[in-house]
């Protein structure tokens, strides 16, 4: 993958940076975030094969505002820039950018030109589009051609073929900007003559041979959860090096209804891995017995999947052969970890991953983490090609301690099963309702310690109520809820309080992120 073209995302602290560069590889284009304070012989020497300039909160005028050497955007590499990266370009070529006190926010019109455009090839003359800026270019550098404007910025978009210089104002990033992904396509295929070689099929079959590489004859352990990363992880390294891998599943009593069977069966069916699996299940309900506190059931949960892990981690390790240690672990780690943990400073120092939930320092393994440069979405994709079950590859995101955050009170085995029950009914419903792929996740929540008065059958109750969490997201940051077509909501209370006799109340959180989380604990 080192000769795959590279599309440098100049990070000038958007909070969409990661999202430009999802964008481009969503066309077929490999993408990497780097923050601004790297010098422009830092990221011309990586030989990019074009650069994005990210927006930012920051006035180009502001004191400290993120600086753009000019030697960046002259040194003949297709340039585009987005809000303050455009406005940032326009200074350092020599435009310039006015203070106009006229704030554009939200969706704005834009009107092209009527000449022909790179960027806006193939695109109606008017656009919705996402702006969020308060100075605008008031001129052009000389020699680019003004494309585009909007009411709040006359000069919204500018074009220099020769030179290979293009900018918006506007967020094309964001789906809000209705031409938003054909302007990004626009400037690869055509400005940066880029071809799109980034697929799921050349990136599988790129990971597996850097693993094989990367191993060589020596033996893996993997802590598998069950979950789209480690499974998709643990299925690449299959694939690369086979029966040297041992894949260690610590069942611990906390997965939702047929997940367990969806490791033990399916998975191993699908990929062939050498399983270990170690019954946890009372080991954890007794760490677990009497707490209340979130935080302390975190921890409860985390220290003993690490004490579990690792013995089961010495087990394999003393039934090694001289010859072929094991000296590798496998873990999920995706890019948003990667560009996240390195705190701007462009390095990637590895976060702990929520899989193993940190290791003891005595287990001294080398990473393997084939998913690191990956996406969640290149990582769902990346296991349908390589063979990964469906129903483990679509799997709504889910914490790592499991149902034992989603109940809030004492954990018992006599909740968790209540709440696997009621869980299984609303993802069942939302399968049905072919909502499951729309709705990023729906949390179900027993409410364990607070009881409602109800009535069923002839006779009053004293039932638990269960929370509806339904929640739309892209990178878990920020989120909303999903509205959930009432006929669907009306089935899934309706099935739950006529199936799970334990509980006799259904309520939906309609609250985003922030201010809410989207767990409750």
């Amino acid at each position: 993958m080192t000769t795959t073209p590279t599309v440098l995302v100049v990070d000038f602290g958007a909070q969409y940076a990661q999202l430009i560069a999802r964008r481009v590889r969503e066309a077929d284009v490999y993408s990497e975030v780097v923050p601004h304070t790297l010098s422009a012989a830092e990221m011309l020497a990586r030989d990019p094969a074009a650069i994005i300039l990210s927006g930012g909160p920051s006035s180009v005028y502001a004191e400290g505002a993120p600086a753009l050497e000019e030697a960046l955007v002259t040194a003949g590499i297709p340039v585009l820039g987005i809000c303050y990266g455009f406005q940032a370009m326009a200074r350092a070529l020599g435009g310039s950018v006015a203070r106009t006190g006229q704030r554009e926010y939200g969706e704005t019109t834009a009107q092209l030109e009527p000449e022909e455009s790179t960027l806006f090839a193939g695109q109606p003359d008017e656009q919705i589009v996402w702006m969020s800026h308060g100075d605008a270019v008031e001129t052009a550098p000389d020699g680019c051609r003004v494309t585009a404007s909007t009411p709040g910025a006359r000069v919204a978009a500018f074009e220099d073929d020769e030179r290979r210089i293009y900018g918006v104002q506007w967020h094309p990033e964001v789906l809000h900007s209705t031409q938003g992904q054909q302007v990004l396509v626009n400037f690869l295929r055509r400005g940066a003559s880029i071809e799109p070689t980034w697929t799921s099929d050349n990136v599988a079959e790129a990971l597996i041979a850097q693993i094989r590489e990367q191993v060589g004859a020596d033996r893996v352990i993997c802590g598998l959860s069950g979950g789209v990363d480690s499974s998709v992880a643990a299925a690449l390294v299959q694939r690369a090096v086979g029966d040297q891998l041992t894949c260690v599943f610590v069942d611990h009593g906390l997965l939702r209804e047929g997940e367990v069977e969806q490791v033990e069966e399916d998975f191993v069916e699908a990929t062939g891995v050498d399983l270990v699996v170690v019954d946890a299940r009372q080991r954890f309900l007794d760490a677990l017995a009497g707490k209340t506190d979130p935080e302390d059931k975190r921890k409860a949960i985390g220290r003993e999947f690490i004490r579990v892990f690792e013995q089961a981690a010495r087990d394999i390790v003393q039934a090694e052969d001289d010859e072929h240690p094991v000296k590798w672990l496998v873990q999920g780690t995706l890019y948003p970890d990667v560009v996240e943990s390195g705190g701007g400073s462009g390095t990637a120092n590895i976060k702990s991953h929520h899989n193993v939930g940190g290791l003891p320092d005595d287990l001294q393994f080398q990473l393997v983490e084939p998913l690191r440069l990956l996406f969640k979405d290149e990582v769902r994709q990346v296991g349908l090609e390589i063979g990964v079950p469906e129903g483990i590859v679509w799997r709504q995101p889910f914490p790592g301690p499991g149902l034992g955050i989603r109940i809030v009170g004492e954990v018992t085995g006599e909740r968790l099963d209540i709440l696997r029950r009621a869980d299984a009914i609303a993802r069942a419903e939302l399968s049905a309702a072919g909502l499951d792929r729309e709705i990023w996740q729906c949390p179900v929540v027993l409410l364990a310690d607070v009881r409602s008065v109800g009535v069923q059958g002839d006779g009053r109750t004293y039932g638990h109520p269960v929370v509806l969490r339904p929640v739309s997201s892209e990178d878990a940051m920020t989120a909303d809820w999903t509205r959930v077509p009432y006929d669907v909501l009306a089935r899934i209370s309706s099935r739950i309080t006529n199936e799970v006799e334990e509980i006799n109340r259904v309520v939906l959180d309609v609250t985003s992120k922030p201010p809410g989380t989207i767990e409750w604990e």
